[in-house]
């Protein structure tokens, strides 16, 4: 039996990019920053800078509805590759490819759009039948509040990053 599977909570350095290869399959490359649980006394807190990828119908909604400095929640597994570079020699990839992506703060780009990408899932179709990934702990049912106002975001007047511990983590 073997196991390859990768949880992280971090937000993102830049912008998603959308791309697209030459058969018309979205691909969007990212970083999250992920801040580490340990520091020493005095010392500032570190991070660790992790590339990730995501396909498919989750690279466009990520890229369509994330920003730079967005908190997201991942699960997926690594994925280690190689190519010759430019100048001849082997170079060596380790990219954490995303199954599910859960985007961890509401849309705040002013549109006053009538979705709400607090808590979304984004799930990849691996073959076989896509299983819903927006329904969680709630089964069918939605009954959250969909948040379009400003003034009705429950994060509007918080004053800096959220704080997230694992306990408050459904994965």
């Amino acid at each position: 039996m073997s196991l390859n599977r990768v949880i992280l909570v971090g937000r993102l350095t830049k912008d998603p990019e959308l791309r697209y290869t030459p058969n018309g399959v979205a691909s969007c490359r990212f970083t999250v920053a992920v801040n580490r649980t340990f520091t020493k006394d005095g010392e500032e807190k570190q991070a660790d800078f992790i590339q990730c990828v995501a396909w498919r119908k989750q690279a466009e909604n990520l890229a369509n509805f994330m920003k730079k400095g967005n908190l997201i929640g991942l699960e997926g597994r690594i994925q280690t590759g190689s190519y010759e570079g430019q100048d001849g020699k082997r170079m060596y990839t380790t990219d954490v490819v995303a199954d599910s992506i859960q985007f961890l703060e509401p849309r705040s780009n002013g549109t006053g759009g009538s979705q709400s990408t607090s808590n979304y899932e984004s799930r990849t179709n691996t073959g076989g039948t896509q299983q819903g990934g927006s329904q969680g702990q709630y089964g069918g049912n939605n009954n959250q509040p969909n948040y379009t106002r400003a003034d009705e975001d429950p994060f509007a007047n918080s004053k800096g990053p959220i704080e997230v511990s694992e306990d408050d983590l459904p994965f």
